[in-house]
C-alpha cells in the first residue's frame, strides 16, 4: 500500500507541475498579445508622421508662372490686379526670352497657397486675360530679377567694343562693372546688344531719356528699361 501510495502522489505532483507551468505560460501568451497591437499602433503612428511631412503644408510660399503678358505688361499692373493677394514689385520677376525681344511671362511669390487660390480666382474673374498655374522655387531662382534698375542696348554694331559701349553712356551713372555684350543669331545678321545694370530705377530712365535713338559708332540705338 505505501507502494501504491507514493505512485499516486507522485502522479499527482506531475499533474500539478504541468498545471503551474500551463498557467505560468497563460499570461506570457496575453503580454504578448498587446505587444502585437503595439507595434500596429506604432506603425499607424509612424506612416502618420511620414504621410504629414510629405504633404504640402497650406503654410509657406507659393509660387505661381504668369502668361498672357506683353511687352506693355508693368510688374504694377499686376500687383495692383491681384491686390488683397499680398503681393509686392519684389514678389514679382518677368522672364525674357533670350533675345530680350518680348517677355514671355511673370513669376510670382505668393506668401501663402491660399494667396496664390485668391490670385486664379481673381484672374478667372477679370475674363482670363492672363493665365496663372502653379510653379515651383526653382523656376522663381531661374529668373534674373531686373526690376526696373537695368536697360536694354539693342542694335550695338558688330565691331563695337566695350570702350564703344561706355563712351555711349558717357553721362549716364551706372555700374561699369555690369555690362553684358550678347549675340543674338538672327536673320539676315546677328543682333548684338547689351545689358546695363544702374543703381536705381531713376537712373535707368534718365538713361533711357538721354540716350535712346542716339549712336554708337554709325548705329542707333534702342534703349529700353528692363522690368
Amino acid at each position: 500500500m505505501s507502494m501504491m501510495n507514493l505512485l499516486r502522489n507522485l502522479i499527482k505532483s506531475q499533474n500539478s507541475t504541468l498545471l503551474t507551468d500551463s498557467t505560468r505560460s497563460l499570461p506570457c501568451l496575453l503580454r504578448e498579445s498587446p505587444r502585437h497591437f503595439s507595434n500596429e499602433a506604432a506603425e499607424q503612428t509612424q506612416n502618420s508622421t511620414v504621410d504629414s511631412i510629405l504633404r504640402t503644408p497650406e503654410a509657406g510660399l507659393a509660387y505661381g508662372r504668369l502668361t498672357g503678358i506683353t511687352r506693355h505688361t508693368l510688374r504694377s499692373d499686376i500687383v495692383n490686379l491681384l491686390e488683397g493677394c499680398n503681393l509686392t514689385l519684389q514678389d514679382v520677376k518677368v522672364e525674357y526670352n533670350r533675345s530680350f525681344f518680348d517677355p514671355i511671362g511673370m513669376l510670382l511669390q505668393f506668401p501663402s497657397r491660399s494667396a496664390f487660390d485668391a490670385a486664379v480666382r481673381t484672374i478667372i474673374r477679370n475674363g482670363r486675360l492672363y493665365k496663372l498655374d502653379r510653379a515651383d522655387r526653382s523656376q522663381w531662382d531661374y529668373v534674373t530679377p531686373y526690376d526696373g534698375k537695368a536697360v536694354l542696348l539693342q542694335g550695338i554694331p558688330r565691331n563695337a567694343l566695350l570702350d564703344d559701349v561706355e563712351r555711349f553712356l558717357c553721362g549716364c551713372e551706372y555700374d561699369a562693372s555690369s555690362i553684358q555684350l550678347l549675340t543674338r543669331q538672327a536673320a539676315p545678321d546677328p543682333i548684338r546688344m547689351a545689358v546695363v545694370r544702374f543703381p536705381s530705377q531713376t537712373q535707368a530712365m534718365n538713361a533711357v531719356i538721354m540716350k535712346n535713338r542716339s549712336f554708337c559708332l554709325n548705329n542707333q540705338i534702342l534703349v529700353r528699361i528692363l522690368q
